[in-house]
């Protein structure tokens, strides 16, 4: 491949991802304006009682409640994860599997629309809240981080968990002589 077709692709693929990550946290923000407009005055309302349930919760912790007030730590890992993986995401775009690319966009947009609650409110608006289980309540961006890391699993056990092609000709060979690889 040239390289302007190279950073064609680079480019194209670049702003797929940029994409995924602007609806994303879009997405995220419009649930939570929505939770927060109607949610916070009534507090709870089931969906289907005992299972799902729409409850405005304030989380001033990490991911799912860990770790109460502390907004800083959080922050700066997710300022540092954040920046880190867009950087990866520029630097190898036109070399990454597509799941791969949309993993880590889901990743990186969950952390944006995160980031915006933790920067603007100093909590993260959470409401969607899995009875059923007793799992904490939770949001759109926390949804997109599992998913992201649950498709980076899957493209590690399909493309990454698979072992490597030996030359069956030079591995032949080596056997007939003796010889070890």
């Amino acid at each position: 491949m040239c390289p302007l077709q190279e950073n064609n692709r680079r480019f194209g693929n670049l702003i797929r991802y940029t994409i995924i990550i602007l609806c994303v946290v879009i997405l995220d923000q419009l649930t939570k304006f929505l939770a927060v407009r109607y949610l916070l005055p009534v507090g709870d309302y089931p969906l289907i009682p005992g299972v799902l349930h729409l409850t405005y919760v304030e989380n001033t912790g990490a991911a799912f409640g860990m770790m109460k007030d502390s907004r800083w730590i959080f922050m700066t890992a997710s300022t540092v994860a954040i920046i880190g993986i867009f950087i990866f995401l520029i630097i190898y775009s036109n070399k990454i599997k597509p799941l791969l690319g949309v993993a880590l966009s889901f990743v990186v947009a969950g952390g944006i629309g995160n980031m915006i609650d933790r920067v603007s409110k100093k909590y993260v608006v959470d409401f969607i809240n899995f009875e059923l289980i007793d799992f904490a309540v939770f949001n759109a961006a926390d949804s997109f981080i599992t998913v992201g890391a649950g498709l980076m699993i899957l493209y590690i056990i399909i493309y990454e968990g698979k072992p490597q092609k030996k030359d069956t000709v030079t591995e032949k060979n080596d056997y007939e002589t003796g010889n070890k690889t």
